[in-house]
């Protein structure tokens, strides 16, 4: 695995020592953990964004829910029932 150096306040620094000592991990390996969390939040946030922009616009909307109708007639196709 690659590495590298990053600045960091001491104030951060210090948190990150205090997590990693109370998990008993790498500090990396808190801070991965972290930034994989950031990842996920700013992605759900990206997409509640993006599906209001088409909520905001009656035309697409509808084209959005009559999308999802047709998928919902997926459900019933038979598959697995014995």
């Amino acid at each position: 695995m690659s590495s590298a150096n990053i600045r960091i306040s001491a104030e951060g620094r210090e948190v990150l020592r205090e997590l990693a000592s109370k998990e008993g991990v790498p500090m990396g390996a808190v801070l991965e953990k972290a930034i994989e969390r950031y990842r996920r939040e700013k992605f759900l946030e990206d997409a509640n964004a993006a599906y209001a922009v088409l909520k905001a616009n009656p035309r697409t909307w509808r084209d959005e829910i009559a999308e999802r109708e047709l998928w919902e007639n997926t459900l019933g196709d038979g598959l697995g029932e014995k």
